[in-house]
């Protein structure tokens, strides 16, 4: 018998990190977005209906240009346009793999993308269509991450899943301090309170609100993204209560 999943619709945030090779840091490693598109086919498969929101920072970060002298919405701009790169090798690799998909652009640019549009977004998950949303809000001075929250409440995900390079949340930083220990479980006051690096405070005051659930996980192995979905104690989880 299949297995159920815990979720029936989700929203994945990817940083632009997780397209690149990590010891370059940068550009986008063909192995990597083919490894990530199976394992979204896989869970599609599933029955879940599955959106995306990815990050642009393997190719321009504009908090950064904006940090050595250009002009910030000008810089959030550019890295908007990044984050189309990313989604677009996405798609490739998702086609490559079977999977059907459609990427919705908050900037227009009809040549290469479909603009959002939240009726035509929940059309292609119930049609059983991987969902990718790029350019962020449209908007400079937000993050991704805030991409992420709204878009997940827009389309109605029972959760947002963080895919990262550690497998969840800890006390302080495991790269310095051996000793960290990862948290199973956090209340979104708490990740404010702490300033623990989840998500930007938007973010997650956004979920706070509106009491959308995050769970943070490894996306760096293989297999996680099913387990998440499937409702398995995987990284940590981020709520309303703990």
């Amino acid at each position: 018998m299949a297995e159920e999943p815990g979720y029936k619709r989700v929203l994945l945030k990817l940083s632009g990190e997780a397209f690149a090779d990590p010891e370059q840091g940068f550009g986008i490693d063909a192995t990597i977005v083919t490894s990530l598109a199976k394992q979204l086919a896989e869970v599609q498969s599933s029955g879940v209906e599955v959106a995306v929101v990815v990050g642009g920072g393997n190719i321009f970060r504009g908090s950064q240009a904006a940090a050595m002298g250009m002009e910030r919405a000008r810089a959030d701009y550019m890295g908007m346009l990044a984050t189309v790169l990313n989604g677009l090798a996405l798609a490739d690799a998702l086609g490559q793999v079977g999977a059907e998909c459609r990427v919705m652009s908050a900037i227009w640019m009809q040549e290469v993308a479909e603009p959002f549009i939240r009726g035509r977004a929940l059309r292609h998950l119930e049609r059983g269509m991987i969902v990718i949303f790029v350019g962020g809000t449209g908007n400079p001075y937000f993050t991704t991450d805030t991409a992420a929250s709204v878009r997940a409440l827009e389309i109605g995900a029972e959760a947002l899943l963080k895919g990262t390079k550690v497998d969840g949340v800890y006390d302080s930083d495991p790269v310095l301090n051996p000793d960290a220990k990862r948290i199973e479980s956090l209340e979104y006051i708490e990740v404010l309170n702490r300033g623990l690096r989840v998500m930007d405070a938007t973010a997650i005051s956004l979920c706070m609100d509106n009491k959308m659930p995050i769970v943070v996980f490894d996306l760096n192995k293989d297999g996680n993204i099913k387990r998440v979905v499937n409702g398995e104690p995987v990284g940590t989880k981020v709520s309303g209560r703990s």
